[in-house]
């Protein structure tokens, strides 16, 4: 699906027109594909104070095959190539004075950041600071990460992994998530890492050998993940209503996976569909649950159908399908994965989704609170939070609600399909065992909400 826009503001005379307009330019995007570099160009590795990463940083990049720069390099001793990245280790942090220190990196390399560049900063959560001047300079950093997010153009995203001492190990997966062409639409974002200890995995292939399940398959959203999952090596499971049979034969068929009809709302569904993994495939690795419904309305005018129909399909049958793989003996695999599709909505709010938006709000408040019991099995949930994604369904809106829709984000674009199932195969991925309970936000960081 192509953005008008994007395209005319890149072209030789729409590059001039919007430059003298003062219009704002929106960046071709750079997107992941099998074979791709990690990055484009060189990544320069610094830190503020006595950080405790910045070793591990090079070597995981160095391993991965990209060119390790230092500061001084960064500020032009190289002849000017651009930078595919700057990571911060800002794990030493005492206090606010020791910030200096980031914006004296940062500053700088700023200019020389290539297109789709990415800034990373670690640091330690601040609530495990040794006191308020600590924890003041780690919180800073959430405010100083947002703020660049918003400054950088030419698709450049910046982003904030919180890793609390022993999460050391879990750093890998994440580091290469958002450096890479995966995490194209994932900006101004917090992630914090637990202490487990991830399995290793074929970076081209993360899923070889799992099977998963994603639900409403059939199109859009659905249909890109379980082709992302698919390419990354798993045998896909695709559920939807009986209704959309056809389509989801279709999808199934195209990437070699199975196609299951299933009313997820059903009394006995998750029973089912727990049964039927088990005989068929063994039990399950990933659960993605992404089937979801709209019935909006004013909530003065909303009658109790449209209510429960949303609360069921968004949320309910969420806690039922994932209850019933709890409950039941060799439902899910050791290191099982589950994502959860939620919605800016439900951070934002939406004015007439009352129901949706309380429903993807109740799917965050379901993965918070089933993490811990999930850490105990070795196992991870997550949700990812979609903003404006292109898509069939947004296609059909008035030209003026899709483009403010499209536009009011750092990257001043729709999101893709593709890079919500990025995003959710990331956290299927055994390199993402450190990343439970936690909720990416795939918006390009929106203007609306947190």
């Amino acid at each position: 699906m192509s953005d008008w826009y994007r395209d005319f503001a890149n072209s030789g005379v729409g590059t001039t027109i919007t430059k003298q307009l003062g219009l704002p330019r929106p960046a071709q995007l750079r997107r992941y594909e099998p074979g791709q570099p990690l990055l484009p160009g060189p990544a320069l590795v610094g830190s503020a104070g006595q950080g405790r990463l910045r070793d591990q940083v090079t070597a995981l990049l160095r391993d991965a095959g990209v060119t390790v720069v230092s500061p001084v390099v960064a500020d032009g001793d190289d002849g000017g190539a651009k930078l595919g990245a700057v990571v911060l280790d800002a794990t030493g942090l005492t206090g606010p004075g020791d910030l200096a220190a980031a914006h004296d990196l940062l500053a700088p390399a700023m200019k020389r950041l290539g297109a789709s560049g990415r800034v990373l900063v670690l640091a330690d959560p601040p609530a495990t600071a040794e006191g308020p001047a600590q924890a003041a300079a780690r919180q800073a950093l959430e405010g100083l990460v947002r703020s660049l997010a918003k400054e950088l153009r030419n698709g450049g995203t910046a982003n904030l992994v919180l890793v609390p001492e022993g999460a050391e190990p879990a750093l890998g997966g994440p580091l290469r998530f958002f450096l890479s062409g995966r995490a194209a639409y994932v900006d101004g974002q917090v992630l914090t890492l637990t202490g487990a200890t991830p399995a290793s995995q074929d970076d081209e292939r993360p899923l070889a050998g799992k099977v998963a399940v994603v639900t409403g398959a059939a199109r859009g959203i659905g249909a890109a993940i379980a082709r992302v999952l698919s390419r990354d090596g798993a045998h896909v499971v695709a559920v939807d209503v009986p209704a959309a049979g056809e389509q989801l034969a279709s999808v199934a068929n195209e990437i070699g996976g199975t196609a299951v009809a299933l009313d997820i709302t059903a009394d006995d569904a998750g029973p089912r569909l727990a049964t039927q993994l088990i005989a068929r495939h063994g039990g399950v690795d990933v659960v993605v649950h992404n089937a979801g419904i709209t019935r909006d309305k004013l909530l003065v005018n909303m009658d109790a159908a449209r209510w429960n129909s949303v609360m069921a399909v968004n949320l309910q049958a969420q806690l039922d399908i994932t209850q019933a793989l709890l409950d039941t003996d060799g439902a899910l695999k050791p290191g099982a994965r589950v994502v959860s599709v939620s919605s800016q909505s439900g951070i934002a709010g939406n004015r007439g989704q009352t129901n949706y938006a309380a429903s993807k709000a109740g799917i965050i408040g379901m993965v918070r609170a089933w993490a811990p019991e999930f850490a105990e099995r070795g196992a991870t949930i997550n949700a990812v939070a979609p903003g404006f994604i292109v898509t069939e369904m947004t296609a059909t809106m008035p030209l003026g609600t899709r483009e403010v829709g499209s536009r009011l984000n750092s990257l001043q674009q729709g999101g893709l399909p593709v890079d919500v199932a990025e995003t959710i195969a990331f956290l299927a991925q055994p390199a993402s065992a450190g990343v439970n309970g936690q909720v990416v936000r795939v918006c390009g960081q929106s203007l609306l909400g947190a």
